[in-house]
């Protein structure tokens, strides 16, 4: 294994409050019914304007929900959040034991950046890769793809790590592993089901399959 790439949101870090919250404001501003905090973390992960064409019912309005949703996160939601246990331990083994390390997000990389630097896991990853504002990479096939040949990886030496759909897609479209884990936003069927070799319950158990292996 010469690389893994990290998806961020529910896999190095619980991001429900700033997400939800962020999307509820956008919501009251276009004077829509919001939802509880519980009834959106299906946002959690996808591509932000893709959730506000399904909340919305429609593409019209996406945009306008998307800049009003960034009103709030900018300054506030990207840091009512918090990292996973282990997290950092984990970075370091693996950092250690396998040397190149990534983030790959579908968040607009302006704040996965923010994020990074915040909690201070920056000294972990070689790059962090995400969407750009416009949306461009928003879309986790491409943005791999992206990665991958930025790093000068090839992927069936790399692998993916995340809670979502998406990010499993994301990896096999480029044929690269994919390893999902199960305390984030996913469930084991939509892993499985999306094309995970392995789902893990917990950060520690993502270390002790993939920990002891040699890059």
């Amino acid at each position: 294994m010469d690389a893994i790439f990290f998806d961020l949101d529910g896999t190095l870090t619980d991001p429900k409050l700033g997400i939800t919250r962020s999307i509820q404001y956008a919501l009251q501003k276009l004077d829509l019914p919001v939802p509880t905090q519980d009834e959106l973390t299906w946002c959690i992960g996808p591509p932000l304007r893709a959730s506000f064409v399904i909340m919305l019912g429609g593409d019209a309005r996406a945009d306008l929900a998307v800049s009003l949703y960034r009103e709030r996160f900018a300054d506030v939601g990207l840091y009512e959040n918090s990292v996973y246990p282990d997290i950092e331990h984990i970075l370091a083994t693996l950092k250690q034991s396998h040397g190149r390390l990534f983030v790959a997000t579908s968040k607009a990389r302006v704040f996965a950046d923010r994020i990074i630097d915040h909690f201070r896991l920056r000294d972990y990853f070689e790059h962090v890769f995400g969407a750009e504002l416009d949306g461009t990479r928003a879309d986790k096939g491409e943005l791999l793809a992206y990665a991958l040949e930025s790093a000068g990886l090839n992927s069936q030496h790399a692998l993916m790590i995340g809670d979502r759909s998406h990010d499993m897609i994301g990896a096999k479209t480029n044929g690269m592993g994919a390893i999902g884990v199960l305390y984030g936003y996913g469930s084991r069927e939509e892993l499985i089901e999306a094309g995970a070799s392995h789902v893990c319950a917990t950060p520690r158990a993502v270390l002790d399959h993939i920990g002891g292996r040699a890059h």
